[in-house]
């Protein structure tokens, strides 16, 4: 089995590979990206890319059709993938995540490649305050990241067929210690304040309901999918990515990590405005299609794993939020040194 991951040099990639080469050892595995985020490695291992078998660079949006050549499956990880950055280039945003990710399917499509995995996210419902999102509910998509989602899977049911299967995993909102960390998803950020300053500073008023998941059961629900037949959810299936008992209010997301690092204060911000994305998820159809590729991590050995893993590389920076461990910086950075342009593409 050929497997190539786009986008595999992020926040994702690293466990996603070990995932694949664990569960299937003779598997090979290709790697494509631009490199945005490849430096910012959180391990004292070696680079996580050495588990793959070539690394290939380059912007999604001019990806070459001859490497996909001999491949029998794609997971679709490229993209924009954080509201602030979607909200501050929704033009590029659009382009990378949905554009060239339809393109990239339609070659793969011509060159016979089997299977095309699409990294989705319930963030598509957007406001929902009432009872748990299945994949049948109404859409509210309020970014352009959310938009870009919808959109993608919509052009890509078009595509599926007995000989392309598509399947678009929507997965809850990402946590969790990865080889390169992200600081700016929830309960990340809530760790990060509490192990350098002591304090959990929520900037909204802590009500909003999200759904997580673990960024290594994403790895294990992107291996399942990389095996599922036809006749287990059809040759075009987008399916909630994560579990029922991980819906929480943000607040409560706080006094988890405050459980496990007592002396921690807790801020909620009451004069907030409030944030409209909020929602629950319903999972029971991936229960039930997935059953020996579920969740394995709770939300207290996220934090627990998530405290270990900072304290390993020692990091202890209380401005963490204007670090490099937050996208939109990195953004910022290389679009002030000139490597990057205001479509995000790379200065020849």
């Amino acid at each position: 089995m050929k497997i190539l991951i786009t986008g595999n040099l992020g926040y994702v990639g690293p466990g996603l590979i070990k995932e694949i080469k664990h569960r299937y050892p003779k598997s090979e595995i290709f790697g494509y990206d631009i490199g945005y985020f490849a430096k910012y490695v959180t391990s004292q291992s070696i680079i996580p890319e050495a588990y793959a078998d070539v690394q290939h660079y380059g912007d999604i949006r001019h990806f070459p059709a001859h490497l996909l050549n001999g491949i029998d499956t794609i997971v679709s990880l490229a993209a924009i993938s954080n509201d602030p950055i979607g909200n501050q280039f929704e033009a590029p945003t659009m382009a990378i995540n949905y554009e060239a990710n339809i393109s990239l399917a339609k070659k793969a499509k011509e060159a016979g490649v089997r299977r095309f995995i699409f990294a989705s996210s319930c963030s598509v419902y957007g406001a929902a305050e009432d009872a748990p999102r299945t994949e049948s509910s109404s859409l509210n998509p309020l970014t352009a990241y959310a938009k870009s989602k919808i959109k993608s899977e919509q052009a890509l049911e078009k595509l599926a067929n007995e000989h392309f299967q598509v399947t678009c995993l929507r997965f809850a909102t990402a946590c969790g210690m990865s080889e390169r960390l992200r600081l700016d998803l929830v309960i990340n950020d809530f760790v990060a304040g509490a192990v350098t300053s002591n304090t959990i500073d929520i900037l909204s008023d802590g009500t909003p309901w999200r759904p997580l998941i673990h960024v290594l059961d994403m790895a294990r629900a992107m291996a399942w999918a990389s095996q599922r037949s036809d006749e287990n959810g059809g040759a075009f299936l987008t399916i909630n990515t994560g579990s029922n008992t991980w819906n929480y209010q943000v607040k409560d997301l706080a006094y988890a990590v405050k459980e496990i690092l007592p002396s921690v204060k807790v801020h909620i911000n009451e004069n907030a405005a409030p944030d409209k994305r909020s929602y629950r998820v319903n999972f029971d159809l991936f229960e039930k299609l997935a059953p020996q590729h579920q969740p394995q991590y709770d939300l207290r050995d996220t934090v627990q794993h998530l405290v270990e893993g900072l304290h390993s590389i020692g990091f202890a920076d209380v401005e963490f939020r204007n670090s490099e461990l937050m996208r939109l910086n990195v953004i910022k950075d290389l679009l002030s040194k000139k490597i990057i342009n205001n479509q995000l593409a790379l200065v020849s």
